[in-house]
Protein backbone atom coordinates (compact mmCIF):
# COMPACT_ATOMS: atom_id res chain seq x y z
CA UNK A 1 0.00 0.00 0.00
CA UNK A 2 1.32 3.40 -0.95
CA UNK A 3 -0.13 6.67 0.28
CA UNK A 4 -0.80 9.03 -2.60
CA UNK A 5 1.03 12.36 -2.23
CA UNK A 6 1.52 11.66 1.48
CA UNK A 7 -2.20 11.97 2.24
CA UNK A 8 -3.91 9.72 4.79
CA UNK A 9 -7.12 10.16 2.77
CA UNK A 10 -5.86 8.37 -0.37
CA UNK A 11 -4.57 4.85 -0.86
CA UNK A 12 -3.15 3.03 -3.87
CA UNK A 13 -3.86 -0.63 -4.51
CA UNK A 14 -0.61 -2.53 -5.09
CA UNK A 15 -2.39 -5.13 -7.25
CA UNK A 16 -4.49 -3.10 -9.70
CA UNK A 17 -2.74 0.27 -9.07
CA UNK A 18 -6.08 2.05 -8.59
CA UNK A 19 -5.96 5.26 -6.53
CA UNK A 20 -8.71 5.07 -3.91
CA UNK A 21 -10.09 7.76 -1.64
CA UNK A 22 -10.31 6.42 1.88
CA UNK A 23 -14.09 6.96 2.02
CA UNK A 24 -14.53 4.87 -1.19
CA UNK A 25 -12.65 1.85 0.17
CA UNK A 26 -14.70 -1.20 1.15
CA UNK A 27 -14.67 -1.69 4.91
CA UNK A 28 -14.51 -5.25 6.22
CA UNK A 29 -13.87 -7.01 9.51
CA UNK A 30 -10.30 -7.72 10.45
CA UNK A 31 -8.65 -11.13 10.60
CA UNK A 32 -7.58 -12.56 13.92
CA UNK A 33 -8.30 -11.36 17.41
CA UNK A 34 -8.80 -7.65 16.73
CA UNK A 35 -12.07 -6.23 18.07
CA UNK A 36 -14.24 -5.53 15.00
CA UNK A 37 -15.99 -2.68 16.86
CA UNK A 38 -12.64 -0.90 17.09
CA UNK A 39 -10.78 -2.03 13.97
CA UNK A 40 -11.72 -2.28 10.27
CA UNK A 41 -9.81 -3.31 7.18
CA UNK A 42 -9.95 -1.05 4.13
CA UNK A 43 -10.08 -2.96 0.82
CA UNK A 44 -9.86 -1.96 -2.83
CA UNK A 45 -13.36 -1.53 -4.33
CA UNK A 46 -12.11 -2.77 -7.73
CA UNK A 47 -10.24 -5.99 -6.88
CA UNK A 48 -10.88 -6.53 -3.15
CA UNK A 49 -7.23 -6.45 -2.07
CA UNK A 50 -6.71 -5.56 1.59
CA UNK A 51 -5.10 -2.13 1.78
CA UNK A 52 -4.89 -1.10 5.41
CA UNK A 53 -6.26 -1.99 8.84
CA UNK A 54 -7.39 1.12 10.74
CA UNK A 55 -8.51 1.93 14.28
CA UNK A 56 -12.07 3.32 14.17
CA UNK A 57 -12.90 3.98 17.80
CA UNK A 58 -13.03 2.96 21.40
Amino acid sequence: MVSMSGSEESLECPICTTAIDREDAIRTRTIGDLDSARWQTLCCPDCGTRLKTVFVGE
